[in-house]
């Protein structure tokens, strides 16, 4: 018995295509929500959309400091697994969920796989640095999206052995739903046409949790949006500091969080997107749509090597100027990243498969 953990809205879209895949093989599995994410627009509906099973268990752990979360989790875990009994648990991506997991999973001697793999910002400021660091090395199957997570893996004494590239099973999601996305044309929602707007997408600490810091950022898309609305779905997390950055007039439509669908709709059709999100650097890559990347560093390098992505810190003047730039030009195509062919899934199942049979 296979078990997939999940607990956040990335999670769910990483590991849908694993738990297609492996149901497509027959392998018994249980899909366990730990409920890190429980809004119905960040949860419920991507059950929905996605088409993943009703979670066998949901943990229902709700928010709260990074130590109370993990620890909600890893109290209410080890019971479970100790009734389910899997052979093996994966886990997927870097939040709070996926570490305290694999902490669980590992101190009950049950072997571990981690989807997405080797990543690194290089920035232990970052509570995601911190998770994908330790899982990595908490697990004996490690799945990796783009070659410098293979390097890393490596740099940090993991056998090679215990690495296998796969691609990226973000873009798997992402191939599978992108017509039913477009052809809801949700951009009519918000009275505008494709390619005649940009979308925004801010939730990390460092950007929104102080004012001093998002108060530039936010004055940069004040800017941007004089020459194109912004849609903005406003992540639970940034909504409360929101207000007290944004000017009384602007051109920025604020909206709730969107579902994967309506979301990717947007965003396949957006002139221009603003993130601070790992996973919508690599969307916007594998779409071809131009991303600002309001950090100082990423742990996703191919999306600057070979995508559209470009990191443009948190200042008003380089967001704005790197933001009139790309407008300026038009959209050009480019090679996706090797393996972000839409197979990932079924390469993770097959070696799940494999060591299964040993």
């Amino acid at each position: 018995m296979i078990c997939c953990i999940v607990g956040a809205r990335p999670n769910f879209i990483k590991m849908s295509p694993v738990v297609r895949a492996l149901e497509a093989r027959g392998i018994a599995q249980t899909l366990i929500h730990t409920g890190q994410h429980y809004d119905a627009p960040m949860s419920d509906i991507f059950f929905q959309e996605l088409h993943l099973p009703r979670p066998a268990l949901d943990l229902g752990v709700g928010s709260g400091s990074h130590a109370q979360q993990m620890a909600r989790i890893m109290a209410a875990l080890e019971p479970a697994l100790e009734q389910i009994k899997p052979t093996r648990v994966i886990v997927a991506g870097d939040v709070n969920s996926t570490l305290a997991a694999a902490l669980v999973v590992a101190k009950m001697q049950i072997p571990i796989a981690h989807v997405e793999a080797g990543l690194r910002s290089f920035d232990r400021t970052m509570p995601e640095e911190i998770n994908r660091i330790l899982t990595d090395h908490l697990a004996d199957l490690l799945f990796t999206t783009e070659a410098s997570g293979d390097r890393n893996l490596l740099r940090e004494g993991i056998a090679r052995e215990q690495i296998f590239f796969v691609g990226n099973c973000m873009i798997d999601t992402l191939d599978k739903y992108l017509g039913v996305a477009c052809a809801r044309e949700p951009w009519n929602k918000f009275q505008l046409e494709p390619q005649a707007y940009g979308v925004v997408t801010l939730h990390r600490p460092s950007n929104v949790d102080i004012p001093a810091e998002f108060r530039p950022i936010a004055r940069a898309l004040v800017r941007v949006s004089q020459e194109l609305p912004l849609i903005f779905p406003v992540h639970p997390r940034t909504r409360p500091h929101l207000q007290s950055v944004l000017p009384e007039q602007h051109h920025i439509l604020v909206t709730e969080p969107l579902g994967y669908l309506d979301f990717l709709g947007l965003m396949a059709n957006a002139r221009l997107v603003l993130t601070d999100s790992g996973g919508v650097q690599e969307e916007t890559t594998a779409l071809g749509v131009p991303c600002l990347t309001v950090r100082d560093n990423t742990e996703r390098p191919v999306t600057i090597e070979l995508g559209t992505n470009q990191l443009v810190g948190r200042g008003e003047e380089r967001i704005g100027q790197v933001a009139f730039e790309v407008l300026e030009l038009p959209r050009a195509p480019r090679p996706r990243p090797p393996l972000w062919d839409g197979h990932a899934g079924e390469r993770i199942a097959q070696i799940i498969q494999d060591c299964e049979k040993k």
